[in-house]
């Protein structure tokens, strides 16, 4: 790219997972290649795409950056920042406001220093400021107070290892259960189990899409504002909680009630258990490949490009790319985030 100048407004544009630009003492660093690579996750860099980070990488309590971290930032220099009005760059006939993600940060918003549940109970957004804001994301130091009391903010953080330890014995159990008690045939299992992680795929992309995203036909109303930012809300608000990037077991099992009692209606007896089985176990790498996608530098060329492709619902357009796992149900709903 030429070594230009560069306004304000034009560097904001430039916020995703695949072109994310930052200036930092007057000057434009295009860092898009460094965030599979950055060790706080491409994350951190994301919260900040668009703006100044000067304030961040000169925090030592949240962010602290050695001398070599700003030597090898001038390797990303493209140009310099200048006041001026924004070109004209429509190139995609989209504007910035066209997707989720897109908009300006509101100081009248949730303050994550305090319990954010009651102040979004309390609050009087309206729907169109409620979702737009709450798919900015910001960050904080640790996990924000979502209740206040410790012993209510303790069933709001879910550590990773958690997951296994839940939903491993359950898999296992309904495979034992169906072949030694209900008769369903060793021989069947791997190809049962499989179309029972099929299966999750789809209530993944279905309970992302149609429940976690009910964004247009959300009520206009703070008690479902509330429900909204308790299920899905605070992840695209704060995406940076380690505590909160796993759903909590109680949370999931009652969600899988519903799915659990079709798969056993809807398959042979025994047959039954194994496909919930293998479903369960589709739960918990969801859980699992979810967590791995925020924090954790991707091992393989299918889970960086995953990484990607999440990264950009939460930064570029939280109205497409539900797929979290994969992009099947994406491609057959023609909902892939490009």
């Amino acid at each position: 790219m030429q070594f230009t100048t560069f306004t304000a407004a034009q560097v904001e544009e430039h916020r995703t997972s695949r072109s994310v630009w930052v200036t930092l003492r007057g000057k434009v660093y295009d860092v898009t290649e460094f965030i599979a690579d950055h060790p706080g996750g491409a994350d951190s860099i994301l919260q900040h795409g668009g703006s100044d980070i000067e304030e961040i990488m000169g925090d030592e309590d949240t962010h602290a950056h050695s001398k070599a971290a700003y030597k090898m930032l001038e390797e990303y220099c493209i140009g310099t920042l200048v006041d001026g009005e924004e070109k004209d760059n429509d190139a995609e006939g989209e504007t910035a406001t066209a997707a989720l993600g897109y908009g300006k940060k509101s100081n009248d918003f949730i303050d994550p220093t305090r319990p954010m549940l009651l102040q979004v109970w309390n609050a009087k957004f309206t729907k169109d400021f409620y979702v737009e804001q709450v798919h900015l994301p910001r960050q904080v130091k640790g996990s924000a107070p979502l209740f206040g009391p410790w012993y209510l903010e303790m069933f709001s953080l879910t550590p990773w290892w958690v997951i296994p330890l839940v939903y491993i014995p359950i898999t296992l159990y309904n495979i034992y259960y169906g072949v030694t008690e209900l008769g369903a045939s060793l021989a069947t299992v791997p190809a049962f189990f499989a179309v029972g992680i099929l299966v999750w795929t789809f209530v993944e992309y279905s309970l992302h899409r149609f429940l976690f995203h009910i964004d247009e036909f959300l009520p206009d109303h703070q008690i479902a504002f509330t429900l909204h930012f308790l299920l899905h809300g605070i992840h695209h608000f704060l995406p940076m909680d380690k505590m909160r990037l796993v759903m909590p077991p109680a949370l999931g099992l009652v969600l899988s009630i519903p799915v659990y009692k079709s798969i056993i209606a809807l398959f042979p007896t025994g047959t039954g258990n194994v496909v919930a089985g293998g479903a369960y176990c589709g739960f918990m790498l969801y859980d699992l490949i979810h967590y791995h996608l925020h924090h954790a530098k991707p091992y393989t060329a299918y889970l960086r490009e995953m990484k990607t492709y999440h990264l950009d619902h939460h930064y570029k357009n939280a109205h497409l790319g539900f797929g979290i796992t994969n992009k099947l149900w994406d491609y057959a709903f023609n909902t892939e985030l490009k």
